[in-house]
């Protein structure tokens, strides 16, 4: 973060100072005191099940500064009408000091995280960059995420995600972006937006806010995204896999679960091989692939990237083997697009192994009245791809049983682990479901019950 003084903030956001105003910050804030440090400042929000102001103790004797409160406290504060908004404005004041810094803007409906991380890889060679940790794709992660910037940071990458229409257009209010990047428009939300036509609405908002010398990048996975080129008046970058868009894979092949293609630019072709895992993968690489146009960054360098690149954000596609089982943690998130994608990987790397296909399943959130159908499509997918045995944790909506898979309904987690006595080595086995249903709990807990099966140590 640029430096400034408790006294400039509270001037910034119209707060009531009441700690010392030479107190110099220099770090981004905090909303959790466990990990404040000297420099930086704390946010006392108020949620649903705690009051941060209850914490504020706790933050300054870790090294905060002071706190950012909506109200007086025991202790150094500004104190401000509503701290989210005071945020919003000081995010905004440091992105129009840092107007050097280059900013990407991520939106879609899936695939924003992985992206973020093959990007931030890239990126991280040329020069200082500031990503989010995890998903901060909100009006909090994404104006803590901005704060950690200072003069020296070059590139800085933010998630955009949305619940309602209206929301991306807020955060762009605040990031002013200079590269927009929409990978994709698909069901995640649907719920609440009603419509996919409403949800490419709002991942339009990003593409719309872009000045007339911002850059946008358009995914050619839908109908609706490469619309969105007539929402700006300047350079637009259409990627995907038929032969005339401008950043294109070519010749792909999938080998242990993993993309290989040829990147093909304006700059020329050249060879990537993933590490990343599935095949929805080369979506996200082509859409980093052309950022690194967009940057005139060199063609080796962005295949290099893509080919060295890892997921490191948790439970996306996380592969686990032990005592020649495989288990894919993907239990961050699911609906029916990254469903789709992570069976797919599945049968993959099952026929690879030469094993059977177990997909543990819960719920898919925020479906709204799509959820039975959008399921039971789901469930066709797998008897369709040849998956052994679809495991239904509460969540019957995905079907009976069809053919010769192999439907096993167990209404908990707990309930489930038994069929961890039916592994067997080279079997693979998928764990997917909205982030809600805690299902990296579900994929601990059987590769815990595979080794005490297989007598191997922890």
């Amino acid at each position: 973060m640029i430096t400034l003084t408790a006294g400039e903030i509270a001037l910034l956001v119209g707060g009531e100072l009441l700690c010392d105003r030479d107190l110099l910050i220099s770090k981004a804030p905090v909303f959790d005191s466990r990990l404040a440090t000297p420099g930086c400042f704390f946010l006392a929000l108020k949620g649903e099940n705690a009051d941060g102001h209850e914490f504020a103790a706790d933050a300054y004797r870790n090294g905060a500064m002071f706190s950012l409160t909506s109200q007086r406290i025991d202790g150094p504060c500004i104190v401000v009408k509503d701290v989210l908004e005071a945020l919003s404005i000081l995010a905004a004041f440091v992105r129009k000091r840092l107007d050097k810094l280059v900013v990407i803007g991520i939106t879609g409906s899936q695939g924003k995280t992985s992206t973020k991380d093959l990007l931030t890889h890239m990126l991280g060679a040329v020069g200082p960059t500031v990503a989010p940790a995890g998903s901060f794709n909100n009006d909090l992660g994404l104006p803590i995420t901005l704060l950690q910037c200072d003069d020296r940071t070059r590139f800085c990458i933010l998630e955009m995600g949305a619940r309602h229409m209206g929301d991306i257009a807020r955060l762009c209010e605040i990031a002013k972006p200079n590269i927009g990047v929409v990978l994709t428009v698909g069901t995640a939300h649907i719920g609440e937006f009603g419509s996919r036509e409403v949800i490419a609405q709002t991942k339009g908002e990003l593409i719309a806010s872009l000045d007339k010398d911002g850059i946008a990048i358009l995914g050619t996975y839908d109908e609706f995204t490469p619309k969105m080129a007539s929402q700006h008046q300047g350079q637009v970058i259409l990627f995907g896999e038929k032969a005339d868009i401008q950043v294109r894979a070519a010749d792909i092949e999938m080998r242990e679960g993993r993309p290989h293609f040829d990147l093909v630019t304006p700059a020329g072709r050249d060879a990537v091989g993933m590490r990343a895992v599935g095949a929805h993968q080369v979506a996200n690489a082509l859409a980093v692939a052309a950022v690194g146009t967009a940057l005139a960054l060199p063609l080796e360098l962005i295949a290099s990237s893509l080919s060295t690149a890892e997921i490191s954000s948790k439970w996306r596609m996380e592969l686990h083997e032990s005592a020649d089982l495989l288990i894919i943690n993907d239990a961050y998130n699911a609906n029916p697009e990254s469903m789709s994608a992570a069976m797919r990987a599945l049968v993959l790397f099952a026929q690879e192994r030469g094993g059977s296909a177990w997909a543990f399943v819960g719920k898919m959130n925020e479906l709204g009245q799509t959820q039975a159908p959008q399921s039971a499509a789901i469930g066709a997918l797998a008897v369709e791809l040849g998956i052994d045995h679809l495991v239904e944790i509460n969540a019957p909506e995905y079907g009976e049983p069809v053919g010769a898979m192999v439907i096993h309904q167990r209404p908990t987690i707990e309930s489930a682990l038994d069929l961890v006595d039916y592994f067997a080595p080279g079997d693979v086995v998928l764990v997917k479901a909205s982030r809600s249903q805690g299902f990296e709990v579900l994929a601990e807990s059987l590769e815990r019950a595979w080794k005490e099966k297989s007598g191997v140590d922890s």
